[in-house]
């Protein structure tokens, strides 16, 4: 501990803040990834964005990574990311840049880009979670493939394959008709209580 104390103290100021910044920005951005982990995430009432040109007021939901809504911009974890940017870029460029004044510019720089990054993958993530999403009543009128034998006039449930926007899903089906094997093609007719596939053969 005592040799860490000197090496720290034995730095010019300017890069001791870089480290300080740098050590203790990744401090808290570890904490925030374990408590993400374990589902729990520091809460912030922050002013979010959902793209160009729609800005809201946050409402108070948590700042995890959770992509269910909206990309929060102005939050304490992206923060830590523009101070982690901040930090690194200035230790890793000391030697690089002589010109303290341009060191902090490519530092700042290096913030930015990084929390551009984490907003970036979060959007990735949301249009993932979007697509993985469906509306049961898209599926009338499609066809679909049998996937469990598909009992005669509603005797039991089966299951087709049916598919939402590039992703297949597996859903329960009953039939009006005779009873339909496996791998047989179906057009949806319409829904029973909503969750049920009424299917007839092709």
């Amino acid at each position: 501990m005592n040799a860490f104390v000197s090496w720290f103290e034995g730095m010019e100021p300017s890069l001791r803040a870089y480290w300080g910044v740098a050590l203790l920005a990744s401090l808290v951005f570890l904490i925030q990834m374990v408590l993400t982990l374990v589902g729990i995430g520091d809460t912030d009432s922050d002013v979010s964005f959902d793209g160009p040109g729609d800005a809201d007021l946050g409402d108070g939901g948590g700042d995890t990574m959770d992509t269910g809504g909206a990309i929060q911009l102005f939050t304490i974890r992206n923060m830590i990311n523009f101070l982690l940017g901040i930090g690194w870029g200035g230790v890793c460029f000391w030697n690089v840049i002589p010109n303290r004044f341009l060191l902090a510019a490519v530092a700042l720089l290096c913030g930015c880009l990084l929390v551009t990054a984490f907003l970036f993958m979060f959007r990735k993530l949301m249009k993932l979670e979007s697509n993985g999403a469906f509306d049961i009543h898209e599926a009338v009128g499609q066809v679909a493939t049998v996937y469990v034998r598909i009992p005669a006039d509603r005797s039991g449930q089966g299951k087709v394959q049916v598919s939402f926007g590039g992703s297949v899903q597996e859903l329960p089906a009953l039939t009006d008709g005779e009873a339909i094997p496996s791998g047989a093609q179906v057009r949806i007719a319409g829904l029973i209580g909503n969750k049920v596939l009424l299917v007839e053969k092709i």
